[in-house]
């Protein structure tokens, strides 16, 4: 690949948006006389370069160095200019003769060409006016990006610092967006901020090291000089009192006194302006697909029905006598079902990540290098989190991935979705398949640390299936739960539909979920405020796993005995995450590529 600074006439060191500006100029006149390969992989730089300049946050958690010092700039100006960015791209992209490529180049060029055309679409909706919800927003992501950023040196210690002085102007910035949503219309529905106050809060205590936000400075490294700990542990105390803590109480305030008293009252996104179009954007994006909400609706209401059967077979095979609504009770009541020490409940999330290692090289030839941990979700954001998350990690940074587990109301986290959790969360799901993708070093950054959402979730929805094949599920209440969290997803389909197209009320998607799942009611809650505030993501995981599961089915049956699921899994995550069509074109290549039978 050709750098950026040759390809495109870049200075060295870190540029400014009017150097980016200039280089996108060039690019898109075709000014320079390289041939299109180098071309496309100049554009492909300069535009992960830029990528990562306009969102240090992204930076620090991919590895990409000389960012961590930043938080993105949220003015009005920054974000007219990543609007017009995304033109200026895809006039360079233009210039590129794509019948010139080679077939890795190709593949680049549509992804890149997908990605751009997406983002221009998407670019008509303010979605930035959105800048706080109940799942993110300053009052989480500042102490999550503090605490994954580098912490070895003293110059790491220096950015940690450079961003704590930033926090009061993001802070600010992001008050002004919120106030610029209020006087459109653009806010999230009310019902779903009622904790958002009390998180900003959170992050303020009166003890300095007793906030989130300082806990990289809780455990300098012993090989740093006893005097330069000392003076970063100060200078942090005091940024801390002086900008951070101050920021936080006028988020606080705002957000309990001004914000979200006025926020609507609504729960669509098609309630917004624009909301219809914005909607129909998000399913697109989200699934790469063409599918309109009503089929998907309907969808789901298949889908909802077939695992209901195969659920209610379990109901008899344990011998209960009641309905499927008194069973669902049942498992969200028994005791037997349920920890009593936050402790032993990451416990066993470790026991069962331990299962499931070993078992892999039985379904992959290829696997990571890079490990990965399974730790509680920090207790400032636990109440609004979902059960579980993974966080990836970055081999560049040295820093493995995280599987987050909910330890706060432990009478939400039953045994029989444990083992299910585990293997979307960490093996084989998100760990594998994003670990893999960040190894590929052939592959262009935003390809290894990118990718669609239907991808990446549908992956590892499907990877719970794959728990028979690993020795998991071994108990019937273990295998309902794998067919609830199907379910889950399943009905994601029709209330992520319902509320956002069909005119659902948050109690009527809150009711379909309750009476077609085991899940408990508080996460019931939890998931249907999130689909609230994430229009059309949630669609992602079903629309993804169906087309991986309709592949592997359909190729299965046409090649026979030379069908071998090892290397069918390899072949699906030999390219990162891409596009469904584009998956499903490569899957059907691979297909005819397979050596005859002996």
């Amino acid at each position: 690949m050709v750098a950026a600074g040759g390809g495109s006439g870049m200075s060295a060191g870190e540029p400014t948006p009017e150097e980016f500006s200039r280089a996108w100029a060039r690019l898109g006149a075709r000014s320079e006389s390289i041939g299109d390969a180098a071309r496309l992989a100049a554009i492909i730089d300069l535009a992960w370069r830029e990528a990562m300049s306009e969102n240090p946050e992204a930076a620090t958690l991919v590895g990409h160095p000389g960012q961590n010092g930043r938080w993105s700039d949220l003015s009005p100006e920054a974000f007219d200019r990543r609007r017009s960015r995304l033109r200026d791209v895809r006039s360079a992209i233009a210039t590129v003769d794509r019948s010139r490529l080679g077939a890795p180049d190709r593949l680049n060029y549509d992804l890149i060409l997908h990605d751009t055309d997406d983002g221009i679409d998407g670019s008509h909706f303010p979605a930035e006016l959105l800048a706080v919800t109940q799942l993110g927003g300053p009052q989480q992501e500042v102490a999550r990006i503090l605490a994954l950023a580098p912490a070895a040196t003293v110059a790491d210690y220096e950015d940690l610092l450079a961003r704590l002085r930033g926090v009061g102007r993001l802070i600010d910035q992001t008050i002004a967006l919120l106030e610029r949503g209020l006087a459109r219309g653009v806010t999230p529905p009310r019902v779903t901020l009622r904790d958002v106050p009390a998180q900003a809060l959170s992050q303020v205590t009166d003890d300095p090291w007793k906030s989130p936000v300082l806990v990289p400075f809780t455990h300098i490294p012993d090989g740093l000089p006893g005097a330069e700990k000392e003076r970063l542990r100060a200078e942090a105390a005091r940024v801390y009192r002086e900008i951070v803590a101050p920021a936080f109480r006028r988020l606080h305030d705002f957000l309990a006194t001004t914000y979200v008293p006025k926020t609507r009252e609504t729960v669509a996104c098609g309630a917004l302006p624009d909301g219809g179009a914005w909607y129909a954007w998000e399913v697109r994006h989200h699934t790469t697909t063409t599918l309109a909400p009503k089929a998907i609706h309907d969808l789901g209401i298949a889908e909802v029905r077939r695992l209901r059967t195969a659920m209610e077979g379990i109901i008899r095979e344990v011998g209960f006598k009641g309905s499927f609504a008194e069973f669902a009770e049942f498992l969200r009541t028994d005791p037997r079902f349920f920890f009593t020490d936050p402790t032993a409940l990451v416990k066993e999330y470790r026991d069962i990540a331990k299962r499931a290692d070993p078992e892999l090289v039985r379904l992959f030839g290829r696997l990571p290098r890079l490990t990965y941990g399974v730790v509680p979700v920090p207790d400032y954001a636990a109440r609004s989190q979902t059960t579980a998350y993974y966080e990836p990690g970055s081999p560049e940074a040295g820093r493995p991935g995280l599987y987050f587990v909910n330890t706060w109301n432990l009478r939400a986290r039953p045994k029989w979705e444990m083992e299910a959790l585990s293997l979307h969360e960490a093996v084989p799901g998100h760990h594998l398949q994003i670990a893999l993708a960040q190894e590929m070093e052939d592959l262009p950054e935003f390809r290894r640390h990118g990718g669609t959402t239907a991808f990446v979730e549908g992956w590892a929805l499907y990877a719970e299936s794959l728990g028979h094949d690993m020795g998991m599920y071994t108990d019937p209440y273990s295998r309902f739960g794998q067919l609830t969290y199907e379910m889950w997803r399943a009905i994601r389909l029709v209330v992520d539909t319902g509320i956002h197209a069909l005119g659902w009320s948050r109690e009527q998607a809150i009711d379909y979920f309750r009476a077609n799942s085991a899940k408990t009611e508080h996460d019931i809650v939890v998931e249907v405020d999130r689909y609230i505030v994430n229009p059309g993501q949630a669609l992602a995981y079903k629309i993804g796993e169906m087309k991986i599961r309709e592949l592997r089915a359909s190729l299965s049956a046409s090649l026979g005995t030379r069908f071998d699921l090892r290397a069918f899994h390899d072949a699906v995550l030999e390219n990162g995450a891409l596009p469904l069509a584009v998956l499903e074109e490569r899957m059907r290549a691979w297909a005819v590529a397979r050596p005859p039978a002996p």
